[in-house]
């Protein structure tokens, strides 16, 4: 088999859309893939067919919002590079692992402990969390005397948020606050102040959060020298959901690729929805603008849901401001229009809801293949109720990441002070886990840390409190071993572990499965060469959740998914359940401020929708009681979602959801025929006074 033809092999599973993508050429190419046309097997084929045509492995850069994503896309071109042939590309597939792939952070990364040093910036830097980055920011806001004010000055978190979004959003403070905060507009002052002295902390430190990954990344392209290095690294430059890059995200694109040449992004302007986290549609739609010339594909075969499914969610989002224009549509004619469910109140919503999920668990459709969508995590408080009490088994996408519990941060304190002991957040979380040693003998501490650029000796000889006298030496020897220590990284923590696990019962509640965290570290760090890459990458790509021990087996392995819809994006399900379909809920009442969010929320209701392969639900109660789940008659009635107006509403099947009875389908000409009788109504009573 020649080359020509097993490239048609590979192609032969792709539509014209896609295929058209697929063999573009290298100048600037958007990919605008509509909700399940199959986005991810494109770019897959696009990176696969740049190799299979010359291109370098090793001078593709593949950028994923995931690490796993990434991984999983490389194992896939490995794969659909083996089928081109057998014989012939032996030494082709097996360099597909030589692709740059990951995070924007993690190729920052990446890039910055190589390349970093043309800029000024150490190689061995400490890589902060969000928490980190907030506990640097509370101490220099207490330094600075900011946390004791006649007024209420904005916390950590605030700070932190505002900060980011400065960054990443490259906005002025003053527009960020005015627009984003205006309740801390007071404190304009007092930031510029705060953030100056944080970035210099940092400095010190040597220390980068998340954001400044970005923003060296940024700097080091600027340089001429370093941005040529950069840029000469590169072939091809290919970028999923392009949609939810920010504004720095996107200028670091154009740095590495100034004409275009060599670029592909892959997105959806329908699913733009994380606003919050800075990002912003505006790249993907002026895209074109950003790159003149730009060869624009439209992907509109839908392979998730139904034609009925997707005239629905065609005409909610088609009534978006601002859009590239696609028609979803799918061989898949089968199907009952989606069931708009109009309910009196919460509990009769829950009623329905449920009803509806045990119904289609007898047809054969299992829990996990069926999803309860909402706005906010509070939406399903009641419906969680009525499951545990039903022993309907669900599981809630979210709670505390794993990086986040106490006992996690306080190990990898450990090993981040012996990397740099410069690190004044790590120096002040281990200093106090020990009795006798509060916020003021901590800054004494890190102060000598910081003036003697990170001498552990100098600890040594200080005098610790009676109650830590006995832990204080022994700490001491244990950081300066370490930061001696460069290998054998499960003896690294073991060592740590042995020092803390004394301390676990005083410091925490429920020690025994904390300690079993610790453990699963211990046999993770065997997995990395060295403790600056083991510290980098788990902060980089940390598991989403810590597990408690293993206890007696659920035999029902089953469960429901419920699901906040930013939560469910990229996920699908045979059945989805929409709740909550009100004005001030979908949109939520806190994002109707301006045009731009009203229209972010409308995507977010389209996602919601177009996560439903076979049946939808969507649910909108009349009736809010102001202490759900109490005893009080105080209500308020609600409207129906702006996102269903009329005209939308035709390609749903109309019903009242009760209780009492059965789901009752309306029928238009029902209606109508009862106005004629209610207007016969109206007519008699008026006869009782002409």
């Amino acid at each position: 088999m020649d080359t020509t033809t097993a490239i048609d092999g590979l192609l032969a599973g792709l539509n014209s859309q896609q295929r058209e993508a697929v063999v573009h050429g290298d100048g600037p190419l958007l990919v605008v893939a509509g909700a399940g046309t199959g986005k991810t097997a494109t770019l897959v084929h696009r990176v696969a067919w740049l190799i299979a045509h010359g291109v370098d492995p090793g001078r593709i850069l593949l950028l994923t919002f995931t690490r796993r994503a990434a991984a999983e896309m490389i194992r896939r071109v490995d794969g659909a590079v083996r089928r081109l042939d057998e014989a012939a590309s032996e030494s082709m597939h097996s360099q597909a692992a030589r692709i740059w792939g990951g995070t924007f952070h993690a190729i920052a990364a990446r890039l910055l402990r190589h390349y970093g040093k043309v800029i000024g910036l150490e190689p061995s830097f400490a890589v902060h969390d969000r928490t980190d980055s907030e506990d640097l920011l509370n101490i220099v806001r207490t330094d600075l005397g900011l946390a004791k004010t006649d007024k209420r000055f904005p916390k950590k978190g605030t700070c932190m948020a505002i900060y980011s979004r400065c960054v990443n959003a490259r906005e002025k403070l003053p527009q960020v606050l005015q627009q984003r905060f205006p309740w801390c507009d007071e404190w304009g002052d007092e930031l510029k102040q705060l953030f100056d002295a944080y970035v210099d902390r940092k400095e010190a430190a040597v220390a980068l959060d998340y954001d400044d990954l970005l923003v060296y990344w940024h700097g080091l392209l600027a340089d001429p020298a370093g941005g040529a290095r950069i840029r000469n690294l590169f072939d091809c430059v290919l970028v999923d959901e392009y949609q939810d890059t920010n504004r720095l995200q996107a200028e670091i694109l154009e740095q590495l690729c100034p004409d275009g040449r060599g670029l592909t992004v892959v997105g959806d302007d329908a699913q733009a929805i994380y606003s919050f986290r800075a990002a912003t549609v505006r790249n993907i739609l002026d895209f074109p603008k950003q790159y003149p010339g730009a060869t624009l594909v439209t992907l509109e075969e839908n392979y998730r849901s139904t034609a009925p499914i997707l005239a629905a969610t065609n005409e909610v989002i088609g009534l978006s401001s601002e859009r590239y224009r696609k028609n979803l549509w799918s061989e898949r004619t089968e199907g009952e229009k989606p069931l708009l469910v109009t309910c009196e109140s919460e509990d009769d919503q829950t009623e329905f809801v449920v009803q509806k999920i045990l119904e289609h668990r007898e047809e054969g459709i299992d829990l996990r293949r069926q999803a309860v969508l909402f706005r906010a995590s509070h939406h399903s408080i009641l419906l969680e109720a009525e499951l545990a009490r039903r022993n309907i088994p669900f599981h809630k996408y979210g709670g505390l990441k794993f990086l986040e519990t106490a006992h996690v941060k306080d190990l990898l304190a450990f090993l981040r002070l012996a990397e740099n002991p410069r690190d004044v957040v790590s120096a002040v979380r281990v200093l106090g886990l020990l009795p006798g040693i509060g916020p003021g003998k901590s800054r004494q501490l890190t102060d000598m840390l910081a003036e003697s650029g990170g001498d552990l000796q100098l600890w040594r000889g200080w005098k610790p409190p009676a109650a830590s006298a006995k832990l204080w030496p022994e700490l001491v020897g244990l950081i300066a071993g370490l930061s001696r220590t460069k290998g054998d990284l499960p003896a690294q923590v073991h060592r740590v572990r042995k020092f803390y696990d004394p301390l676990l019962p005083e410091l925490y509640d429920n020690p025994h499965p904390r300690g079993r965290d610790l453990e699963q570290i211990e046999q993770i760090a065997s997995r990395y060469g060295d403790r600056q890459t083991m510290l980098a990458e788990i902060t980089l790509d940390p598991p989403s959740s810590t597990q408690d021990l293993a206890g007696p087996p659920l035999l029902d392995d089953d469960y429901l998914v419920l699901s906040t819809i930013h939560s469910a994006k990229g996920l699908e399900w045979d059945a989805v359940y929409v709740l909550h379909a009100a004005d001030g809920n979908i949109p939520s009442d806190m994002a109707t401020k301006t045009p731009e969010e009203i229209e972010e929320e409308r995507r977010l209701f389209y996602v919601a929708l177009t996560r439903a392969k076979r049946s939808l639900y969507v649910c909108c109660p009349l009736r809010y009681y102001r202490y759900a789940g109490g005893f009080s008659d105080q209500h308020g009635y609600a409207q129906m979602t702006r996102f269903l107006p009329e005209d939308v509403r035709r390609h749903f099947q109309c019903c009242v959801g009760s209780p009492c009875r059965e789901a009752e389908v309306l029928d238009i000409q029902s209606d109508m025929d009862a106005g004629v009788a209610s207007m016969r109504i109206r007519q008699r009573t008026k006869r009782l006074w002409s």
